[in-house]
């Protein structure tokens, strides 16, 4: 049976060289890299080389960069020191974003009694942005925690925009870049953000890897506690070999980004082309223009083909959803969609679609045929 993967958001499959470059380090150089002898100080030369080519290819400085198992840890770790450590009162977010972000928000407004206010979502999925900036007329220390990149529509943010905001009101700013980093430029000197993070196994990479930018100076303390790893930070010994394939991973994305940039933009023109011929009355949950990996759309179907539209296509051999795979198995409606849709629309099937460099337009034909049959 024909197999296609259309879920790039929810994970993607690791390029041959990063398994190459893995395997290399976990034969070769499997010390312990806190250890001083030969074994680990070998280890920790592929730690701090791996740390330095992620910075260049943000423009920050290897020292911001702290290794994590990835975006949630990342974001629960920056939100939850925000308000225990640099005293933050009040946070900023959207009912739309990431639930590693919304649960946290949530769980600190419980233990710390913060004041937590949300940006008021556009039905196109994009935030209001004047409804920020009046948010944020007034005295107390706040955090704004808005992504760079909506997992479920690709909606996205203008991080320059907000960040100046942000500076304007001596807010700190907090972005999940986990959608975009190795996706898109990030030019760290140029944009005023404070935090992003990152997590390997959305470009390419290793899962159970990834990392936090932290400006410098802004006083964060530790999550976990333990050893002296990360600079203090996070303790536990380093996974080398993830470490080592995310920064190969993210390497391998930038050399090529132009390229599989156009490529993917090119598969997703044609999907949309062949939906506007197939199925002429779906919908764009979102914007044509949204990020160039990402699709989230309503078909004209009825809504009883709802419960059962992600297992046809399971049968026929696709691989899509209907949201953030954080959330699969659940019968309530995405809690984005559920911001931009009327209940009615809620109801009909909808559904993410996410490429990569790896898909094809023979995938996205095969997509349609079987769509045609539900």
């Amino acid at each position: 049976m024909k197999k296609v993967y259309l879920d790039n958001a929810s994970t993607t499959a690791m390029r041959p060289e990063v398994i190459q470059e893995m395997t290399k380090v976990m034969l070769e150089d499997f010390g312990n890299p806190s250890s001083t002898h030969s074994f680990g100080r070998n280890a920790k030369t592929i730690l701090e080389l791996s740390r330095k080519s992620i910075a260049k290819h943000l423009n920050c400085s290897a020292q911001e960069i702290i290794f994590t198992s990835g975006g949630t840890e990342a974001d629960n770790w920056i939100l939850r020191s925000a308000v225990e450590d640099l005293k933050v009162e009040r946070i900023i977010t959207s009912k739309i974003e990431h639930h590693a972000v919304l649960h946290t928000v949530w769980a600190l407004k419980e233990e710390y009694n913060i004041e937590v206010e949300y940006v008021n979502v556009n039905p196109d999925g994009s935030l209001d942005l004047t409804h920020l900036s009046n948010l944020l007329s007034d005295e107390k220390k706040t955090l704004v925690s808005l992504m760079h990149v909506n997992n479920e529509t690709g909606t996205i943010l203008d991080l320059d925009r907000v960040g100046l905001i942000c500076k304007q009101y001596n807010a700190l700013f907090h972005s999940d870049t986990v959608q975009s980093v190795g996706k898109t430029e990030i030019d760290l000197q140029k944009t005023p953000v404070d935090f992003i993070l990152a997590s390997a196994h959305k470009f390419h990479g290793p899962k159970g890897i990834g990392f936090a930018f932290v400006r410098k100076n802004l006083g964060l303390q530790p999550l976990l506690f333990g050893g002296e790893q990360e600079k203090g930070l996070r303790a536990g010994t380093e996974a080398v070999h993830q470490i080592a394939g995310m920064a190969k991973a993210l390497s391998i994305s930038y050399e090529k980004l132009e390229e599989e940039r156009a490529y993917i933009s090119d598969i997703k023109k044609y999907f949309i082309e062949q939906l506007e011929i197939h199925f002429p009355d779906f919908r764009i949950n979102g914007k044509k223009e949204d990020f160039y990996n990402i699709i989230n759309i309503i078909l004209p179907f009825s809504s009883d083909k709802t419960s059962m539209l992600l297992f046809s296509l399971d049968m026929k051999g696709i691989a899509v959803s209907r949201g953030s795979a954080c959330q699969s198995g659940s019968i309530k409606p995405s809690h984005v969609l559920n911001e931009m849709l009327s209940e009615a629309d809620l109801k009909l099937p909808n559904l993410r679609i996410s490429f990569s460099h790896y898909n094809t337009k023979e995938d996205i034909d095969w997509l349609i045929e079987s769509l045609k049959t539900v």
